[in-house]
């Protein structure tokens, strides 16, 4: 099944939590923090401006984002889990 989004919205799948420290420490699952990291898999038509028309977003799909740590709403779509958000709760683009 495919999410499309609407207006401003964006869906993003988390990027998998790091299994070791930079020490080399193996992490339960348990201490595994959510990572901030994601990959926008879909856009929806963009803001709607006060002309009536659509502001183009900033990200595309594929782009590899930092969000905040309780951006979006967490929803699981065919077993994946995903978070649908706006542009505002993305910070940067990673290269």
């Amino acid at each position: 099944m495919k999410v499309v989004p609407l207006n401003d919205k964006i869906v993003v799948k988390r990027l998998e939590a790091e299994e070791k420290t930079a020490g080399g420490i193996v992490l339960p699952d348990a201490a595994k923090e959510k990572p901030k990291q994601g990959k926008v898999l879909s856009l929806g038509d963009g803001k709607l401006l006060d002309n009536g028309k659509r502001a183009p977003f900033q990200v595309k799909e594929g782009d590899r984002v930092l969000f905040t740590s309780y951006a979006g709403n967490e929803v699981t779509v065919d077993g994946d889990e995903l978070l649908i958000m706006t542009e505002d709760d993305i910070l940067a683009v990673v290269d």
